[in-house]
């Protein structure tokens, strides 16, 4: 197979896939050279969804900053949270409490097991089964709901704050949470049911996309894509955070690096993630849910009656913020797409000097010319679906 350099220009055909394409999950044009159905090419071509999010967040304070990081990405917005209340915090110093970390665990495995479900049934839409939608979709409302009812907002709830979480848990809670990991194993059953035998899915699927370690690693590639090609890097286990350590859990791999092993992965990823849910709950540690450093979050509401200085703390937390020591951090965890990190740089103000997130999406991204390059254009839609990548994050 030739480069596009030796090919015949006037066998070649240069057409665009999108910005606006329902395959492109999202704003994202596709470059592709064509020799009749076979891509010879592929360049991402992105920056049309740009939000400036990082520079805005250079005019807000530390705590305002919290809910607009969140909407880089509308389907993880706990684990965007996550990264910057992080790096925020490592350059606080402050120790977050063990329950208020447990929280953490539970809402960030509950918003991967949400953002794999909108992944599993967009990518069987995508290559024409519509079932799995409903099925995902169904699941993806009970986990809203409980978001819902801890954090008040089905999406972007701002529940993970600088310090530890916005509140505890409220009655019932956990029981509707119980309910919903004694189900969910047997709903993923109905996943695999459906799909893992299934002819037409696996013939899309089956070594198409494929990519191999060494090339993926080249690139930054992380997440699921590069455990599909059989490298376990998971940094729940590998950089643990937020008591990621307490729990006994499993890194899926693949063998092949193809489609089919990105699928099988995160349906793994996703019985994994009830596991973790479940250790995490039984083992719910009790004591407070957020910091007792009154200088980084808000006073509880019956002290403000009461005490002039929990009035005094919330009053110039709200109005002016929290003044963070000079310096740099990078809080990296592990987001359903792959490493998501966040790099704050402080001078000594109350507003951060500089903001920057290292999202998978981009990163990814790189590597769809190295999957699709030589294959059918039918399957570089399969192929860019099971890349995961959320624009919202690309752009930023």
């Amino acid at each position: 197979m030739g480069t596009v350099a030796e090919q015949d220009e006037a066998e070649l055909l240069t057409i665009n896939m999108g910005p606006h394409h329902p395959s492109t999950h999202g704003v994202l044009r596709l470059l592709t050279t064509l020799e009749g159905e076979v891509v010879r090419d592929v360049k991402p071509i992105v920056g049309y969804l740009h939000t400036g999010i990082e520079k805005t967040a250079e005019d807000k304070t530390y705590w305002k900053t919290v809910p607009i990081v969140e909407r880089m990405d509308y389907l993880a917005y706990y684990f965007n949270a996550m990264a910057y209340c992080g790096a925020v915090e490592d350059l606080l110093g402050v120790d977050v409490p063990k329950r208020a970390q447990y929280l953490r665990v539970i809402h960030l495995e509950l918003n991967r097991l949400m953002s794999h479900l909108v992944w599993i049934g967009t990518t069987m839409l995508d290559i024409g089964a519509m079932s799995m939608l409903w099925y995902g979709f169904r699941e993806r409302e009970t986990i809203l709901d409980l978001f819902e009812y801890s954090g008040g907002q089905r999406v972007h709830p701002r529940y993970i704050q600088i310090g530890g979480v916005a509140d505890d848990i409220p009655a019932g809670w956990e029981t509707k949470l119980r309910r919903f990991v004694t189900e969910m194993p047997s709903r993923i059953d109905q996943y695999e049911a459906l799909l893992s035998k299934n002819e037409i899915f696996l013939r899309r699927m089956k070594h198409t996309g494929v990519a191999d370690a060494e090339t993926l690693m080249a690139k930054g590639v992380t997440g699921p894509l590069l455990r599909a090609a059989g490298v376990p890097w998971d940094l729940r286990k590998a950089q643990p955070y937020s008591s990621y350590d307490d729990f006994a859990f499993k890194i899926p791999v693949g063998t092949t690096g193809d489609n089919y092993d990105r699928y099988l992965v995160r349906v793994n990823e996703m019985r994994e993630s009830v596991k973790i849910i479940q250790q995490a709950i039984d083992g719910l540690p009790e004591g407070p849910w957020v910091t007792a450093d009154r200088k980084v979050a808000l006073p509880p509401r019956h002290e403000l009656a009461t005490s002039m200085e929990a009035l005094i703390h919330h009053f110039k937390l709200v109005t002016e913020g929290m003044r963070v020591p000079e310096g740099e951090a990078y809080y990296p965890i592990e987001g359903p797409r792959g490493e998501l990190g966040c790099f704050v740089r402080s001078d000594g103000s109350s507003k951060p000097a500089r903001v920057h997130m290292r999202d998978p999406s981009f990163i990814n991204l790189q590597s769809l010319g190295d999957m699709a390059n030589g294959e059918y254009i039918a399957d570089l839609i399969a192929t860019l679906a099971c890349m995961d990548p959320l624009l919202g994050g690309v752009d930023r």
